[in-house]
């Protein structure tokens, strides 16, 4: 069999560029190792910047995005008793961000998808990619005790940290860059209303938090706790108390508690693989980078790679040039490392670190006040946090 792009991995990012593609007349195959119930189960990040859900809506799956999606023209700082708003409507020239699940967002792709009629392969075992450093690469796979074979003139790599595509890059044709973070986010899901209209990030002696939602009725709360934290100690009591206790007395006493539809802890890194071409493997999303997610950039940065990454595959196809191909690494790295410093200065100020005591706690809190003190630094914040351009 023969197709023209494959795509391994059906999260926003391989859903994303597939339809694009598609929209462009390039015939793709997705290939995903597990069930698309599992896909649709997996809780992520909910805020999407203008680029985002622009590209979601040339996908031709923005309609329920645009009903359903929360706008929103700023946010809050929480720290030292007091909340600060982040005004980035204002800041930014009339810029915006919209709340809405990554998971709906990757429903409607997979609505948008099987609409199309292009095929996509749940439950692939044993993927694995062949002669990406000539002209005919090949994938290979196993469904149902058969194995198949897939020919192509190009691979997306878009399936995750964890996924094949960047493990079969030999070891010496990349090079990575990571920092772990010394602590996670305990993250509850419940069906009660948000405790204020946009987001709260909260620094408090205690730890971070955050007071983020899904829909008017739908919340997302974390709060920070060592990486190793085990779920079963922590009740919907406890934790809801010592959300309270960091957020300070008015955001507090607005938190409506009830119980956890879904309760978690995640690990924060900020990761980096260079390049992120490799012959005619390209990587995209988290196959590629990690950002902790402060800076709500995960599937923002996904996104924007979709976009470098689908620009130069329909050149290609429709011109026969390489120029755009060759540039797509350089071009996507260049805004995910400003993407990376965003996340992880976003992270440092506002989490506690074990060595957060003495001259380090001082400049935090002096970063904090020098930043609500200064329209120049608050924009810069601003822009940063709706998204740099493409």
């Amino acid at each position: 069999m023969r197709t023209q792009v494959v795509i391994i991995g059906s999260g926003p990012s391989g859903l994303l560029l597939g339809q694009l593609l598609h929209r462009a007349g390039i015939d793709t195959v997705v290939l995903e190792r597990k069930s698309r119930d599992y896909v649709l189960s997996r809780v992520r990040a909910g805020v999407l910047e203008q680029g985002t859900v622009g590209l979601i809506e040339e996908a031709g799956v923005g309609a329920r995005m645009r009903r359903e999606g929360l706008v929103h023209d700023g946010f809050e700082i929480a720290f030292a008793g007091e909340r600060h708003r982040v005004a980035i409507t204002e800041l930014t020239g009339g810029r915006s961000v919209m709340v809405y699940g990554q998971t709906e967002v990757t429903r409607d792709l997979m609505d948008g998808r099987d609409a199309s009629g292009a095929p996509t392969v749940y439950e692939a075992e044993d993927v694995a990619l062949h002669d990406f450093d000539g002209p005919s690469p090949r994938v290979t796979w196993r469904k149902d005790g058969v194995t198949h074979e897939l020919v192509c003139d190009a691979i997306a790599g878009c399936d995750g940290y964890h996924g094949v595509s960047r493990a079969s890059v030999p070891a010496g044709a990349i090079r990575t860059f990571e920092r772990v973070y010394p602590f996670g986010w305990l993250g509850v899901l419940a069906d009660v209303p948000p405790c204020a209209p946009e987001l709260i990030y909260a620094a408090h002696d205690r730890g971070f938090a955050l007071c983020s939602m899904r829909s008017t009725t739908r919340s997302r709360y974390y709060v920070q706790c060592p990486v190793d934290e085990r779920i079963e100690d922590w009740s919907d009591d406890r934790f809801w108390d010592e959300l309270r206790s960091r957020l300070g007395p008015e955001a507090a006493v607005a938190v409506t508690t009830g119980p956890s539809i879904e309760k978690s802890v995640a690990p924060l890194r900020s990761f980096v693989a260079e390049p992120m071409r490799f012959g005619r493997l390209f990587l995209a999303g988290d196959a590629a980078h990690i950002v902790p997610p402060t800076g709500a950039k995960g599937l923002n940065l996904a996104a924007s790679d979709v976009r470098y990454l689908s620009d130069a595959l329909i050149e290609h196809v429709r011109d026969g040039s390489e120029a755009a191909l060759d540039r797509y690494s350089a071009r996507a790295l260049a805004r995910v490392w400003k993407a990376e410093r965003f996340s992880w200065w976003m992270t440092t100020m506002l989490h506690r670190f074990p060595e957060d005591e003495g001259f380090t706690a001082r400049i935090k809190r002096a970063e904090l006040d020098y930043l609500f003190s200064s329209r120049a630094a608050l924009a810069s914040l601003a822009e940063n946090y709706v998204g740099l351009p493409y």
